[in-house]
């Protein structure tokens, strides 16, 4: 019988919920090769893209005539955001476990949770791909900085064996801002992501 990693806590009270739990040492090694062992992953992901993206036009057409996202759709496009995040944690050097080949929450040391909604406003769809832009010339702004650390943070883990919390936790931010972003954008949350690493 095998422990299961603890996730990490619930980031705010906000509807969609993203952490990633702090490694004590990553391995030094496994820094050359973690691209090259998570390309199973990307290529599941990138058939399950495809199926979020079918979900997403099945929702917007339910949420125009019902105010309502799917509930079955809605727990699959969560799975589906779930395993990309334990993909990218990994591919981004913030854990060394290998990903599981899985959606469920409680498998890997993160956590994304997004609440369900009771209603969804039945017009939003129509133009939330406009209201986004802003949020999104800002996270793409953002995530330029996360990479850029991300490539500092390279050499602090070969040379120290640990990624510095303090851009370990822009990193984890950045994912927690796109995150919200996505959720968003899929029409799964109304609330308009907030310009937050938080």
């Amino acid at each position: 019988m095998t422990a299961e990693p603890m996730a990490a806590a619930p980031a705010s009270g906000d509807p969609v919920r993203f952490d990633v739990e702090y490694p004590d040492q990553l391995s030094r090694l496994l820094i050359f090769f973690k691209w090259l062992l998570v390309i199973p992953h990307l290529i599941i992901i990138g058939v399950l893209g495809m199926v979020q993206y079918v979900i997403t036009i099945v929702a917007f057409f339910t949420i125009l005539f019902t105010k309502k996202y799917p509930e079955g759709l809605f727990n699959i496009a969560v799975g589906v955001m779930r395993w990309n995040a334990n993909a990218n944690a990994y591919m981004l050097l913030l854990r060394d476990e290998y990903p599981p080949f899985s959606w469920e929450p409680g498998e890997y040391p993160l956590s994304l949770e997004i609440d369900y909604p009771d209603e969804l406003s039945r017009w939003a769809p129509l133009y939330k791909w406009l209201l986004i832009i802003p949020n999104l010339i800002a996270l793409v702004i953002v995530a330029i900085v996360a990479y850029f650390l991300l490539f500092i943070a390279w050499f602090a883990i070969l040379f120290t064996g640990k990624f510095p919390r303090g851009m370990f936790d822009f990193v984890v931010g950045t994912m927690r801002w796109g995150l919200r972003v996505n959720a968003y954008l899929y029409l799964m949350r109304d609330e308009y992501p907030p310009f937050s690493l938080k």
